[in-house]
């Protein structure tokens, strides 16, 4: 699957894809030091090493992170 910087289709991904950092940055609109603090604290799933250089965040939990985050408004 090719590497998209964009959120657009973001809703198109199937649950088992993986996104990287600038995805996160646009989903939570804040910086990457806030993703990281988010990753620590547990509000933000944990990345996973898909390859020595490349860090990615799972879809599937990162659309149940934001909807829980969006029941506990």
């Amino acid at each position: 699957m090719k590497y998209q910087e964009s959120i657009q289709d973001f809703d198109l991904l199937p649950d088992s894809a993986f996104v990287r950092l600038p995805v996160l940055l646009k989903l939570y609109a804040c910086s990457s030091a806030t993703i990281w603090r988010g990753v620590q604290s547990g509000r933000i799933p944990s990345p996973k090493k898909l390859s020595p250089r490349v860090t990615g965040w799972n879809v599937g939990q990162l659309r149940s992170a934001l909807n829980d985050a969006q029941s506990q408004k």
